[in-house]
């Protein structure tokens, strides 16, 4: 059984709120991060990235001034390392489980990030994370390692992926599921 679950797809299949709802259901026994949009008036101006245990940083922004851009945006590697990675990190130490939502064009500015996410699927803990469906060099060999289960999500799927994530989940991890 792969140990690393990767979700893909176009913006807007519901790759987070899958991420989400597995969180909801283990409660706090997941560590790492999820990032959602921050709209203004219904438009989208940046990205926030939330810590599993509730800290917060302004991952993008359009009015953030930064030589690492994806689009309009203003990508702050700097909050991404001092609480993504750092959450990362601490979830590899004392969670059953890693999310990491996501590992995108943003993130991937940050050699502090993709030497965590090496760490974490190159070891046996059971990582949950989202990945970009668009070409890339670094997350495209993420996709084909070794017990690695790339999966696409679509609004069609969704349920079927649900199921199909929460059996893995509770073959994953049999042993820390209740503890």
């Amino acid at each position: 059984m792969e140990q690393v679950y990767l979700l893909t797809g176009r913006p807007g299949t519901g790759k987070t709120s899958l991420i989400k709802q597995v969180v909801a259901a283990m409660g706090a026994k997941a560590g790492g991060f999820y990032t959602e949009e921050i709209r203004t008036g219904g438009v989208r101006k940046g990205f926030r990235l939330i810590t599993l245990d509730g800290a917060e940083a302004i991952l993008a922004h359009i009015n953030i001034r930064s030589p690492h851009r994806v689009s309009r945006y203003g990508v702050d590697v700097d909050s991404l390392e001092r609480v993504g990675v750092s959450a990362l990190n601490r979830a590899a130490r004392e969670c059953p489980l890693v999310i990491i939502d996501e590992i995108g064009k943003m993130e991937l500015f940050s050699a502090s990030f993709k030497e965590a996410v090496l760490s974490l699927i190159s070891s046996d803990k059971p990582v949950l994370a989202t990945i970009m469906s668009s070409p890339h060099p670094w997350a495209d060999a993420i996709k084909q390692r070794p017990g690695v289960r790339l999966v696409e999500v679509t609004r069609a799927k969704y349920q079927r992926v649900l199921e199909e994530l929460s059996s893995w989940l509770e073959a994953s991890l049999k042993s820390n599921w209740r503890s």
